[in-house]
């Protein structure tokens, strides 16, 4: 069973930037793949940004070129970089692990962390 848990999260104003951390526990087996999704009120959960563990990054089309996603394998924590934030950014951040181990897939979430775009 692996555990998240995020943290960075706040309230900034509109231009301004936020670092999310993402630590991870309870299994020595890294996830193939690692993300970050946001929920906003009344909206789906959507896919921000992942990383894969040989470094491959993937985006959503609304952060790219603000937003940076990297992983500390020795730390075991992923991290979310996020610059030039916007009111539409606003949203719960939720990290997500997926691992393959003997044939069977784990898919596991933090609790979340809220992040407020407002000025």
């Amino acid at each position: 069973q692996v555990q998240l848990v995020e943290s960075g999260g706040g309230l900034v104003q509109p231009g301004g930037s936020l670092r999310l951390s993402c630590a991870r526990s309870g299994t020595i087996f890294a996830p193939y793949v690692m993300g970050w999704y946001r929920q906003a009120p009344g909206k789906q959960r959507e896919l921000v940004a992942c990383i894969t563990s040989s470094g491959s990054t993937d985006y959503a089309d609304s952060v790219k070129g603000r937003f940076t996603i990297s992983r500390d394998n020795l730390k075991n924590t992923v991290y979310l970089q996020m610059n030039s934030l916007k009111p539409e950014d606003t949203a719960v951040y939720y990290c997500n692990a997926k691992t393959l181990v003997a044939g069977v897939a784990g898919d596991s979430w933090g609790q979340g962390t809220q992040v407020t775009v407002s000025s």
